[in-house]
Parts: C-alpha cells; sequence; structure tokens
C-alpha cells in the first residue's frame, strides 16, 4: 500500500480527497465508482493510510507506526468487509463486521474505516442496514463503498455519500507507467494500452503476465485458423487457453482489439495507427474478404460472449455461438 503520490491518473479525485483532509471536512461515506482495475481500491488504501498516518502533515509518512500496519494490511482501524456468498453481501455480514463492530472506538486510530469492495452485492436489507449507520455514524466513522455500478445503491445512500467517479487513465499515462515502472518494452506496451482502454489494472495485469507472448501467439494462432477448425476443436483450444494468468474476459478482449485493427485498416489503409503493426499482411489478406458488417458482427459476439460469461452462461455454449459467428462472417 502506497500515498497518493504512487497513483497514476484521478488526479481530480485524489486532490478532492487531499483537500478533504487538510480542511478537516472528511465525509462519513464516499462511493468510489468504476469498471474493475480503475484504481478503486488503492485509493481507497491510500486514503486510509493518509487519514490514520501519525505524521501531522496530512500526507501518508510511510514511516510511523500506523503507516506500517497499513502498509502490510494489519491496521485494527482499517476494515475490510468480507462475504462469504459469491453472489450477494448479505445484512448479517453488514451487522456482525460494521454496524455492530462501529459502536466501538478505534483502537489506535484516529478513525475506523470500513471499506467494502464489490459493494453493488449488497442487498436492499444491507443498504438499509449501512443507511442507518451513515445517518448518525459515530463521529470516528468512515465507510468507503467501492463498487462497479453505484445506480444500484438506494438513493438515500446516494445521498449521504460522496460519489467519485474513476474515470479512465489518459493512454500515454499508462504506456509511461508500463514502460517506465515495469520495464515493458514498446510494442508490448502498445498492445497492452490498446487492450486496457485507459484501465490500469488490466493494462498491469497483462503486462505483468509471463505468458504476455504466449497469450499473444494464441490469440494470432487463432484468428488465423478459426476458418479451418470444427467448433469443437475451437473450444478445446480456448479451454487450453485457461492455464495463462488472464481471464477468459481478458482473452476475448485482445480478440475485439484485432478486430478493431481489422475494421481501422480497411478503413484507413494506415498501418501505423494499428497496435499489430507486426501482423499487417494478415490484416491485409483478411481485410480483403470480409466486410465492415461482418467484422462488426464479430465484435457483437464477443462483447455477448462476455456479458454471458460475467452471467455464468455454460462455457461450450458461449464460445459455440461466438465461433459460429466468427466463420460466418470473417472466414466464410
Amino acid at each position: 500500500m502506497a500515498g497518493f503520490k504512487d497513483m497514476i491518473g484521478h488526479k481530480q479525485e485524489i486532490a478532492h480527497l487531499e483537500r478533504a483532509i487538510e480542511t478537516g471536512k472528511i465525509s462519513h461515506a464516499y462511493i468510489f465508482s468504476g469498471e474493475k482495475g480503475t484504481g478503486k481500491k488503492r485509493l481507497a488504501d491510500a486514503f486510509a493510510m493518509t487519514l490514520q498516518c501519525d505524521a501531522p502533515e496530512g500526507k501518508p509518512c510511510g514511516e510511523c507506526h500506523s503507516c506500517h500496519q497499513a502498509a502490510s494490511g494489519n491496521h485494527p482501524d482499517i476494515i475490510y468487509l468480507r462475504h462469504e456468498k459469491v453472489a450477494s453481501i448479505g445484512v448479517d455480514d453488514v451487522r456482525t463486521q460494521l454496524t455492530d463492530d462501529i459502536q466501538i472506538r478505534p483502537y489506535n486510530g484516529k478513525y475506523k474505516i470500513y471499506i467494502i469492495p464489490e459493494a453493488e452485492k449488497l442487498t436492499v436489507q444491507a443498504q438499509n442496514a449501512i443507511l442507518k449507520t451513515i445517518e448518525e455514524p459515530p463521529e470516528y466513522a468512515i465507510i468507503i463503498l467501492m463498487t462497479t455500478n453505484e445506480q444500484i445503491f438506494l438513493d438515500t445512500i446516494r445521498s449521504r455519500c460522496v460519489i467519485l467517479h474513476l474515470r479512465p487513465v489518459p493512454n500515454e499515462q499508462v504506456k509511461e507507467y508500463l514502460m517506465e515502472q515495469l520495464h515493458v518494452p514498446d510494442y508490448q506496451a502498445d498492445i497492452c494500452v490498446a487492450f486496457a482502454q485507459g484501465n490500469i489494472g488490466k493494462a498491469v495485469r497483462l503486462a505483468s503476465s509471463e505468458d504476455f507472448a504466449a497469450i499473444r501467439d494464441s490469440a494470432m494462432m487463432l484468428i488465423r485458423n478459426a476458418g479451418k477448425m470444427q467448433i469443437s476443436e475451437l473450444i478445446d483450444y480456448i479451454k487450453e487457453v485457461q492455464a495463462y494468468k488472464v481471464t477468459m474476459q481478458d482473452y476475448l478482449d485482445i480478440l475485439a482489439l484485432w478486430y478493431r485493427d481489422m475494421v481501422y485498416f480497411k478503413a484507413t489503409r494506415d498501418a501505423d495507427g494499428i497496435v499489430f503493426r507486426d501482423e499487417l499482411r494478415t490484416i491485409r489478406d483478411t481485410v480483403g474478404y470480409c466486410s465492415y458488417e461482418g467484422v462488426e458482427e464479430v465484435m457483437k459476439a464477443i462483447e455477448c460472449a462476455k456479458a454471458r460469461l460475467d452471467a455464468h452462461v455454460n462455457f461450450d455454449l458461449t464460445m459455440e455461438l461466438l465461433f459460429l459467428v466468427i466463420k460466418e462472417n470473417i472466414h466464410g
């Protein structure tokens, strides 16, 4: 865990939190909203560490006992709410870990800070339990809800929270971070940046994978041979990809990036504007026999497959439907 200075992007949100600390106008409740990988946890960690730091400057010193506890994830007054059910956070989770516990004063910190990841999974009953605490919080209490969708919260909760939207990080900042901090080669950084679309977590996840070259080669093999392989072969092949340290959602994003390159090159013939520049010959050959409409259908099918996987639809069925669209529209 580190302070705000080590974060990439989100300058406005960081400035808001720093200003709140400097002026003493800290809210009892925050919502950090943004897609997975945008940095919600890092921002919450940095905010909590700063609030609990023993130094008087209002910025985490990184040296005091409180900062060491926060950095190791063992600060007794920075509490992450956990839940056993995969799909929901119930009222019992909230009562045992938050509403009952919050009545006990901080052990050694200035505040008791409760951080709730995946807060969009809170049931209505759990939200109502939190609402009662937000309406009449102890002076030392701060609750941070991290979510991919703040619209799912009750209006009464949203109206009582400071909402910070974590937006995509500019591509140049993502690339600079990958190359300077992670020492990623230029060509690899370009692919990671295009793949991430401003999501620093996704960029780092792909760039940090030891299997990057294998993942890329696998995607290219699939693209070149999808028209020749039977659906059952394609599904067996894609299952092997899951051994790599990326999610299937990430792998589908890499495929989508390839097809975006195809659309761009078909429209502009600009080789400098594509990400897979070293695969120009394959792109040039492929765009000759596919239509704009066909590529768009494939890109829609990829997004549909991602949504189905999110909804836990059968993997084989999801991939079969996707590959049927690819074979029909790209490879004929």
